[in-house]
């Protein structure tokens, strides 16, 4: 017990010092990985504490990834994996070129359109109608679930007038849409089935839920029919979270028949299925059909989320949620819990622009500029970067998730090292669940490059593959 005494200051939280004293412990492997740390009474008699500090001390250690709880066994020491820091790295990396953008740099991360690419002297005409329109109100009126009008449009352009309205809420972007439907449906340790890999802020939230998570390897068409319904079998299973067209990372969209046999899965075993409709907007290819699970969804077992933010402007933040009738009050009480609500001017602005067929125009002219660049990368990697890498073409999107052929290049130290030429990509690290599993594979992105750029991105990239044994 001699290892947790500790000093305390007078400027820190108990509580804190404590939880600080022991990560030092299991970082310099003093305390191993799976250790039982000592139970609540004794290490606060030891340390002369009260049990509510030991409670926050581990509560705080579980939090950060440090420990485990076991029912009714006590609290265990767990080794932090080296990706969850290099998450954390790369993270601040990614802010600090976002808010310090240089010409210099070619940002193969983003996955949002670029400044050059939006229609700001249109949308700005929109916003000033709004304002002579609505005056006031478009600036302080605030409704909980949405502003009315945008939610009809949603339905009547989108949907054919064929939702409930009192389903279909407004909401801050496709993550508050995964946040705010993890809370209406999960609790503590239930079960969650995400594709393998997935959207890391996805991975974020159901780990905060402390949700326990089963990964579905994809598969070019979807997960694994069989392999879903062996977990189904074994385990109560509460939602399956899928992103359905141009997957992140992998690029993969699904097919009619996953589609169904998935929904059909969903009614026999009792679970819910988050839609996560990431960018079905760029189909590059007349073979992809757009038919979301939504559309095919027969039993109400589809909480379908959308963002504008992707494909039109991140600093809007504005999305929708689609709940299932049975969850409808949850998610709602969920909603207002997350916010009071969501900016009404955007929304306002929002509804208009698709109102007056701004929407589709734009569309169509992203999906244009967007296949010139997909169709130039694809190109350059068949042509460029074939001897090291393979990838599946996904067909529209916005990014390329490339395999590396040689065993000894890892994704990690390929993105240091091409971040000191310039050039950034997305580690395939990043998309998997506590493991270090991914870094033979990296993402390369699109959306935030020009044709000049890709080029010369490309180039630089095969130069550092080339010397990787040099």
């Amino acid at each position: 017990m001699e290892k947790y005494n500790i000093e305390f200051n007078d400027y820190e939280p108990k509580y804190i010092q404590i939880a600080d004293n022991i990560k030092n412990l299991i970082n310099s492997k003093v305390i191993k990985d799976g250790d039982k740390l000592p139970p609540i009474r004794v290490l606060a008699k030891e340390l002369k504490v009260n049990n509510v500090t030991i409670v926050s001390c581990y509560d705080k250690l579980v939090s950060e990834g440090y420990a485990y709880q076991k029912m009714g066994s006590g609290t265990y020491a767990k080794k932090r994996e080296i990706t969850d820091y290099f998450k954390k790295e790369y993270s601040k990396e990614i802010k600090l070129i976002k808010n310090n953008y240089e010409k210099n740099i070619i940002d193969f991360t983003g996955e949002s359109s670029r400044k050059v690419n939006f229609p700001i002297n249109q949308f700005k005409r929109v916003i000033n109608e709004v304002l002579d329109r609505d005056g006031a109100d478009a600036l302080i009126r605030e409704e909980a679930f949405g502003y009315a009008n945008l939610r009809e449009t949603i339905n009547k352009v989108f949907w054919n007038n064929s939702l409930n309205i009192e389903n279909l809420l407004i909401v801050s972007g496709a993550q508050q849409g995964i946040d705010i439907a993890s809370k209406a449906i999960l609790n503590i340790n239930d079960n969650v089935i995400v594709e393998k890999p997935t959207y890391a802020g996805a991975l974020s939230v159901f780990k905060f839920r402390r949700a326990n998570v089963f990964e579905m390897p994809v598969e070019e068409d979807g997960i694994n029919i069989k392999k879903l319904e062996d977990i189904l079998r074994k385990n109560k299973i509460k939602c399956f979270y899928t992103m359905s067209y141009f997957q992140n990372p992998t690029g993969i969209s699904y097919s009619h028949e996953k589609k169904l046999a998935i929904l059909e899965l969903a009614e026999k075993y009792d679970f819910y299925i988050i839609e996560d409709d990431y960018l079905s907007e760029l189909i590059f290819d007349d073979n992809i059909k757009h038919e979301p699970f939504k559309v095919l969804d027969k039993n109400d077992r589809v909480i379908y989320i959308k963002s504008f933010s992707k494909i039109f402007l991140p600093g809007i933040r504005l999305g929708y949620i689609i709940s299932p009738e049975s969850f409808r009050e949850s998610i709602q009480n969920s909603k207002i819990n997350t916010d009071i609500a969501t900016s009404t001017l955007m929304q306002r602005a929002l509804e208009m622009y698709i109102k007056e067929g701004y929407w589709i125009e734009y569309i169509d002219n992203l999906r244009s500029e967007y296949i010139k660049r997909y169709e130039l990368m694809k190109k350059l990697i068949n042509e460029k970067l074939k001897k090291y890498v393979g990838f599946f073409d996904p067909k529209g999107g916005l990014s390329f998730y490339l395999n590396i052929k040689d065993k000894e290049i890892k994704s990690k130290e390929l993105f240091y090292r091409l971040k000191e030429r310039g050039v950034y990509i997305t580690p395939g690290t990043l998309f998997y669940k506590g493991s270090n599993l991914g870094e033979q594979y990296f993402k390369v992105s699109f959306s935030q490059v020009n044709q000049e750029e890709i080029i010369s991105g490309i180039d630089i990239i095969k130069e550092e593959l080339e010397k990787w044994h040099i």
